[in-house]
């Protein structure tokens, strides 16, 4: 164990993780996914449409929305639609979730439907997007798999697990898995999407106090791996259950 952390962690070890499916009744695939204190509601629900702009090529689409719920944080704050719309965070948020989903799936296959997956933040203690990428892909999963009893499919459109999860910087070591204590005085926070294939899916990594060096990020980029290894065999655990 390693006490110089908040959370008296080792370096490379995740928050406590637990993925209930068929958490909501009506959506077509639903998890409450936590890692740790962060807790995010993860509904997938299917369309028989496609996008204006997909019309006629006969493929689907995924896409994504992501909320937090006014007390997800220490501080009420006021739900986004009562202030006129999104903010940049969230919308940037809910585009990473999108195309993370959209990598692990064959649209051919899934055919002219859209899938929605849901991402609402219940509580917030940092790794938001991690977690609801990660709760995102089994709710997606689901989704799918009903889709394919419905309608017999003999082809299945998925064609990788995803997931992800935070590395950065802290007090001069790579850590994975940052709480809001560490996200908060990082020098470095990266965020990692990566597929059941080991291969990179979207790496978002920011200097927030000083620079990193390329040896910091093969380091952290290690990390990312060694947690997304655990976080896929916890998703196939789950769909299995």
């Amino acid at each position: 164990m390693n006490n110089s952390r908040p959370s008296h962690r080792a370096n490379d070890q995740l928050r406590p993780i637990s993925i209930q499916r068929h958490y909501t009744r009506h959506a077509e695939g639903s998890v409450l996914i936590s890692f740790g204190d962060t807790c995010v509601l993860c509904t997938a629900s299917i369309e028989d449409r496609t996008p204006i702009w997909l019309r006629g090529k006969g493929e689907g689409w995924i896409t994504a929305e992501y909320g937090m719920l006014p007390c997800a944080t220490h501080s009420r704050t006021q739900r986004e639609a009562t202030r006129g719309g999104q903010s940049g965070r969230t919308m940037e948020i809910q585009r990473l979730i999108g195309r993370s989903l959209r990598a692990c799936v064959d649209r051919k296959i899934l055919g002219e439907r859209v899938i929605t997956v849901d991402c609402d933040v219940i509580q917030a203690d940092g790794g938001t997007r991690t977690a609801a990428i990660t709760g995102g892909y089994v709710a997606l999963a689901d989704a799918i798999n009903q889709l394919i009893k419905r309608e017999n499919m003999k082809r299945h459109p998925l064609v990788a697990e995803v997931a992800a999860v935070s590395v950065g910087i802290c007090r001069g070591l790579a850590v994975l898995d940052l709480d809001y204590a560490e996200d908060s005085t990082c020098y470095t926070d990266m965020n990692v999407v990566m597929n059941g294939k080991h291969e990179f899916i979207e790496i978002q990594g920011t200097a927030e106090q000083q620079a990193f060096c390329r040896d910091d990020m093969t380091e952290m980029l290690g990390l990312a791996e060694k947690g997304i290894d655990e976080l896929i065999a916890a998703q196939r655990a789950a769909l299995k259950s």
